[in-house]
C-alpha cells in the first residue's frame, strides 16, 4: 500500500511540464540528501534560463505553435518487480532467504517547447536491498538547447540534473528495458555506488558530426555528482560520524563514433571527482577531514548483426586517499574491470545472453593476496576481486510487458556492497544467483 502511495505522488508530480512543476519536484523529492541552495539554483536556474521563450509562447496568440507544444508532450513509465535467491552473501536484500527487495519505478515527461528546445524530467522509485529505500528521487531533469543543426552537424547544450555519458549503458540503466540482463555488468557499472555515476547537476556541452564515413559526438561538461550514504561506504569502508560530499564541481566527457548504419560502436568515456569527508565535531571515534580523489574512466566497443550483439568495455579507475588520520592511511590504487558480453536475438520476442566479467579493486594486488596478509585476514583476498559468469533469457510478452531470468556463478566478492555485507570474513567467496524479473512499460 506505502509502495502504491509513493507511485500516485510519482504521478501526480508528472502531470505538468510547467516549469514551476519542475520546481516544486526538485524541492519536494530529493530526499536522499539534503542539496544546498547553490546546487538546486543550478538545476533550477538552467531550466529557467532556457524556458524564457516557453513563457513568451505561452501567451502568444499563435494557436497553431501552441498546439504543437502541447501535442509534443509526453508521459511514460515503467514498473519492475524482481525476485533474487543467492546461495551465499547478500545481493539486492536478504537473498539466500530470497529476496523481493529489487523494485523500480518511474515517471518521465518530456515537452518540445521550441523546434530547437528540448524539456525532460523523470522521477524515479528504487528499492534495492539496503542501498536503496524507495524513496521517490529526482532521476534527471533537464533542458536541452540546439543552437545549430543541419545535415552535417549539431551543436547544443544540456543544463539541469543531466544523466552522465558514460560507457554504452549509463545513460539508460534505470529503464530494465533498456539493459542487458536484470543486472548491468557490475566490475563496470557499480549498483553500490550507482547515484554517484548516474547524473550530475550542471551544464553539458555537445556537439555532432554526421558524415559519409560515421558519426562522430564529443560531450563535454561538470557539475556536481549525487552523493549517498552508499558512497560513504563503497569508497571510505563504512558509515563513519560525518558527511562525505564533493569537494568542487566533477569533469565528464565523451568521445564516440558510430558507423553509419550504427553496426559498429566504440568510444571513450570519464570524469575525474574529488570528494572531502567532514566528520562531525565531539564524535567519540571518526576520521580526520580527508579527501578522495577519483578519475574514473570507461573504453567501449560495440558490434551489431542482424541477429548478434557483441559487446565489450574496460574500466579503470585510479583512486588517491589523502589526510584521513592515522586509521586510514594514505594510499593510491587503481581499480579495474572488464567484460565481454554476447546478445542473440532468436526469435523478435526472446532474446539470449551469455556474459564473463572480471573486476580488482587493485590492479597492483589482482589476488588479494598482499591485503589480506597486512591486515591479518580482517580483509580477505577473495573480498578484492570477482569473476563473474552469467547467462540469460528475456521473453517479450508484447510491446509493454516483459520477463527475464539470469543465472550467475561467482568467484570473488569484490561487487558485494559494504553496506549490505559489512564484515569480509563473513562473505563466501564461491557463489551463485538466480533471479527473475517482471517489468512493465506504458
Amino acid at each position: 500500500m506505502a509502495f502504491l502511495l509513493k507511485l500516485c505522488v510519482a504521478q501526480q508530480i508528472l502531470s505538468s511540464v510547467a516549469i514551476r512543476s519542475v520546481v516544486k519536484i526538485l524541492l519536494r523529492l530529493d530526499l536522499e540528501r539534503k542539496i544546498s541552495f547553490f546546487r538546486a539554483s543550478i538545476i533550477v536556474g538552467g531550466l529557467l534560463v532556457f524556458s524564457g521563450p516557453w513563457e513568451a509562447q505561452a501567451d502568444s496568440t499563435d494557436t497553431s505553435s501552441q498546439y504543437s507544444v502541447i501535442e509534443s508532450f509526453q508521459v511514460h513509465g515503467f514498473l519492475s518487480q524482481a525476485v533474487v535467491n543467492t546461495s551465499d552473501n547478500r545481493w539486492f536484500g536478504d537473498s539466500p532467504d530470497t529476496s523481493y527487495a529489487f523494485t523500480e519505478a518511474a515517471l518521465n515527461g518530456s515537452a518540445r517547447i521550441l523546434p530547437q528546445l528540448l524539456i525532460s524530467g523523470q522521477v524515479l522509485l528504487r528499492q534495492a536491498g539496503d542501498m536503496y529505500d524507495g524513496s521517490p528521487s529526482l532521476d534527471y531533469a533537464l533542458a536541452d538547447l540546439t543552437f545549430a543543426s543541419t545535415l552535417h552537424y549539431r551543436l547544443g547544450v544540456r543544463g539541469g540534473r543531466i544523466k552522465n555519458p558514460f560507457g554504452l549503458y549509463n545513460e539508460t540503466r534505470d529503464v530494465p528495458f533498456t539493459r542487458p540482463g536484470i543486472f548491468l555488468p557490475q566490475v563496470v557499472y557499480f549498483d553500490r555506488v550507482r547515484n554517484l555515476v548516474l547524473s550530475s547537476d550542471g551544464m553539458m556541452a555537445y556537439a555532432d558530426t554526421f558524415q559519409d564515413y560515421g558519426d562522430v559526438s564529443l560531450i563535454v561538461g561538470g557539475g556536481w555528482p549525487v552523493m549517498d550514504e552508499n558512497v560513504e561506504w563503497s569508497y571510505l569502508g563504512a558509515d563513519f560520524p560525518g558527511d562525505l560530499e564533493s569537494d568542487s564541481p566533477l569533469i565528464v566527457g565523451r568521445l564516440w563514433y558510430s558507423s553509419p548504419n550504427a553496426s559498429f560502436n566504440m568510444g571513450l568515456s570519464g570524469t575525474a571527482l574529488r570528494m572531502r569527508f567532514d566528520p562531525d565535531v565531539g564524535a567519540p571515534f571518526t576520521l580526520s577531514s580527508g579527501t578522495t580523489d577519483i578519475f574514473y574512466w570507461i573504453a567501449s566497443l560495440q558490434y551489431n548483426l542482424e541477429l548478434w550483439t557483441i559487446s565489450a568495455e574496460y574500466m579503470r579507475q585510479p583512486i588517491e586517499w589523502r589526510d584521513y588520520g592515522e586509521f586510514f592511511p594514505e594510499q593510491d590504487l587503481t581499480s579495474e574491470g572488464w567484460y565481454i558480453q554476447a546478445q542473440y536475438r532468436a526469435h523478435p520476442q526472446f532474446e539470449l545472453m551469455m556474459r564473463w566479467e572480471e573486476g580488482y579493486a587493485d590492479s597492483g594486488d589482482r589476488d588479494g593476496t598482499q591485503i589480506d596478509r597486512l591486515t591479518g585476514g580482517a580483509i580477505t583476498a577473495y573480498s578484492r576481486y570477482s569473476k563473474i559468469f552469467t547467462a540469460g533469457a528475456r521473453f517479450d510478452i508484447n510491446q509493454n510487458w516483459m520477463v527475464r531470468a539470469e543465472y550467475s556463478y561467482h568467484d570473488g566478492t569484490f561487487i558485494l556492497s559494504p553496506r549490505e555485507n559489512p564484515i569480509p570474513r563473513d562473505q563466501e567467496k564461491y557463489w551463485h544467483a538466480v533471479s527473475f524479473l517482471l517489468a512493465f512499460r506504458f
